[in-house]
């Protein structure tokens, strides 16, 4: 990352901006949509910033919105983006939150309408302050992190970020307590890919299994050879994740089932481990299929890439973040096994991806990512807010000091 050092400053945004977030993460909430579907989250949101005086704004990537904040202060190519993710999930919402769901099986438990209503706090808190600082802040509200096709590859396949020198992203963190802020430069997230598999036998009467092959019983010997990749073939400090999340077949209760389908994940945090996990997957499927006279058809289909935080943002974030809730409440954290279709940006840009607490008792923020009961604590978004002005400004500044 070019240019000298900056101390970040004390962060103060109007309470005005702050309430705006609160309204517009409470009515995304209200409202969620799932990944390539955002198309009334994209509204909302365009309406939400030009109602603010913010122009330029653009659609991106099918359902997503970009947006430049330029500084007028002093002249400066320097361009800094800022990733949030708006899309939810296929769950059915139990959260008990005055401002569920009304979209029936869909919720924001990932909490991708926190992400977004802070980002759209900081182009607000930027525009108004636009005389203070020089250069350009891209504001990416990014649709399909969570399925296919990703918001994420598309956001690079489109050229948002050829033109910038560094990106940032922030997710909530339900394990970490509010009011701190979690962050290390390295492997930051695993890459993720999916695998779809096809098992086949041949269907026989319950009375007589004999004449058929149970597709059932190879199918689960499979799910429990998988996992035996991590816990016997893998070092315990090389990540890797194999889960299989789906397993369907059978129709009736007098019929041997002929097929039976499986789905999964392997998420790992090298390239040679995918490659490897990706090898002995095939080769465990099809020796249990070829033991059992039964037959597989295994598709892997490759996804994200795991996020890498770049050493130096990830210290303009660790002391943006010292700036707004003091050197105590920066936690230096190992990354997480979720994915993050970040990934595609850390690859093409300088990226920090930074964790923000919003576990508290209190309020009930106790669930995991993706349970129908995740909350977010609200209070935690001010400082999320913050700590990404804060990170804009003093990256902003490090230019204009060697541009001089």
């Amino acid at each position: 990352m070019a240019g000298g050092s900056a101390i970040p400053g004390t962060i103060d945004i109007d309470a005005g901006i702050l309430d705006r977030m609160i309204e517009i993460r409470r009515h995304l909430h209200r409202n969620p949509e799932l990944s390539n579907r955002e198309v009334n989250t994209q509204r909302y949101l365009r309406q939400m910033l030009a109602g603010q005086g913010i122009a330029g704004i653009r659609d991106v990537a099918g359902f997503g919105l970009a947006v430049d904040i330029v500084g007028t202060g002093k002249p400066s190519n320097r361009k800094l983006a800022i990733r949030a993710d708006i899309d939810a999930l296929p769950i059915a919402e139990e959260s008990g939150v005055e401002f569920a769901s009304m979209n029936p099986g869909v919720m924001h438990a990932c909490g991708h309408d926190a992400h977004a209503s802070m980002a759209f706090a900081v182009a607000e808190h930027l525009h108004q302050s636009r005389n203070s600082f020089g250069g350009t802040v891209r504001l990416i509200f990014q649709p399909a992190e969570e399925d296919d096709p990703s918001g994420g590859k598309r956001v690079v396949e489109e050229g948002l970020l050829d033109d910038i020198d560094a990106a940032i992203c922030v997710h909530v963190d339900p394990y970490t307590p509010t009011g701190k802020i979690a962050v290390s430069s390295g492997p930051y997230t695993l890459a993720c890919d999916t695998f779809d598999v096809v098992v086949t036998g041949s269907a026989a009467h319950a009375a007589k299994p004999y004449e058929g092959i149970d597709a059932i019983p190879v199918a689960c010997s499979m799910v429990g050879e998988l996992q035996k990749i991590v816990s016997r073939e893998i070092d315990p400090y090389d990540p890797l994740v194999i889960s299989v999340t789906g397993i369907n077949g059978g129709n009736a209760y007098n019929v041997i089932a002929g097929k039976v389908t499986l789905k999964g994940t392997i998420r790992s945090g090298s390239d040679a481990t995918r490659e490897r996990a990706w090898r002995r997957v095939r080769a465990i499927l099809e020796a249990i299929a070829t033991a059992h006279g039964a037959s597989v058809q295994l598709d892997i289909h490759k996804g994200e890439p795991g996020v890498v935080n770049d050493v130096e943002m990830t210290e303009l974030i660790v002391a943006s973040a010292k700036a707004c809730v003091g050197p105590d409440n920066v936690l230096n954290t190992p990354g997480w096994t979720i994915a993050d279709d970040f990934g595609y940006y850390s690859e093409k840009r300088p990226s920090v991806y930074f964790r923000l607490g919003i576990r508290n008792e209190a309020v009930g923020s106790v669930f995991p990512l993706h349970h129908a009961r995740f909350r977010v604590d609200e209070a935690a978004l001010k400082v999320g807010a913050a700590t990404l002005v804060s990170a804009v400004t003093a990256f902003l500044s490090m230019h204009r000091e060697n541009a001089d």
